[in-house]
């Protein structure tokens, strides 16, 4: 048995990693209604349509959930899943910390997925059962069990809402590097793609879509790493065309990092 989709991920992020990297740092931003956290920009458009063309000439009768987009219904099993910039605020500032994200949902299952981190020319892929890669060669998570000889990777929003919410979940962070040797933050497809090859031992945010996770999670797992809820529970992508709008944590790591991880978020409570 082959792989199905790796060549399609592979070749599509090739082709709008071009587009991002000549428009990096050299666009403006409009902040979204509602949310000061997210911002657009027209190359998260062009990237967004592209890959929306491309799976639409390949895969025309798949679903589509994108960031920008929004939701294409085929009433199909199958549903790709795509965020056009991932940390965008960092795209506009002219940081090479964000990426494009493609994945593929079977039913509720991820089973394909790709990270492109453009400024960097690596490309992350991976498809159920058949292991990740960057730039083609094998990766895996880190075989380091013990959180504090190891950086773990933290994403987090204000929420100006609901300042208490904010507040409670530093109080977890903090705790959460006190367990650590030291945090990190890009709040970007960056930090995820570098749990998949070893450089962090986590990954956690309590603020994402389901275009933040899906293409992530077969490369964590395929890697060798846990994906979970914040704590601890199964991602739940159960009726995706619905969820376009809902708040989704996640917890991953390499398994030992994620378990201990979890007993610090649990005991903390």
């Amino acid at each position: 048995m082959s792989p199905k989709y790796l060549n399609f991920i592979s070749q599509t992020l090739d082709a709008v990693s071009r587009i991002a990297h000549d428009n990096w740092g050299k666009v403006a931003e409009t902040v979204k209604q509602g949310d000061n956290n997210q911002v657009l920009t027209e190359t998260d458009l062009a990237v967004g349509k592209e890959i929306i063309q491309r799976i639409q000439k390949v895969f025309p009768d798949y679903n589509i959930i994108d960031e920008e987009a929004g939701v294409i219904d085929r009433e199909s099993r199958f549903t790709w899943v795509v965020d056009p910039i991932d940390g965008t605020s960092n795209f506009v500032a002219g940081l090479p910390t964000y990426g494009i994200m493609v994945g593929l949902l079977d039913g509720d299952i991820p089973i394909a997925g790709g990270i492109a981190l453009p400024a960097f020319s690596q490309l992350f892929i991976a498809e159920k059962s058949f292991g990740t890669t960057c730039n083609g060669v094998k990766i895996r998570v880190t075989e380091k069990t013990d959180p504090l000889s190891i950086l773990v990777a933290y994403g987090i929003d204000g929420h100006q809402e609901d300042p208490q919410r904010t507040v409670k979940e530093v109080e977890i962070l903090g705790k959460i590097i006190l367990g650590i040797r030291n945090l990190r933050t890009t709040n970007s497809a960056y930090d995820m793609a570098h749990v998949a090859d070893g450089k962090y031992g986590a990954f956690l945010n309590q603020t994402t879509k389901i275009w933040d996770n899906v293409a992530v999670q077969p490369i964590i797992e395929e890697a060798g790493g846990v994906v979970t809820d914040f704590w601890g529970k199964p991602m739940n992508y159960s009726r995706p065309l619905e969820r376009a709008q809902e708040n989704f944590t996640i917890c991953m790591g390499a398994p030992g990092i994620h378990a201990k991880l979890q007993d610090i978020i649990r005991a903390k409570q």
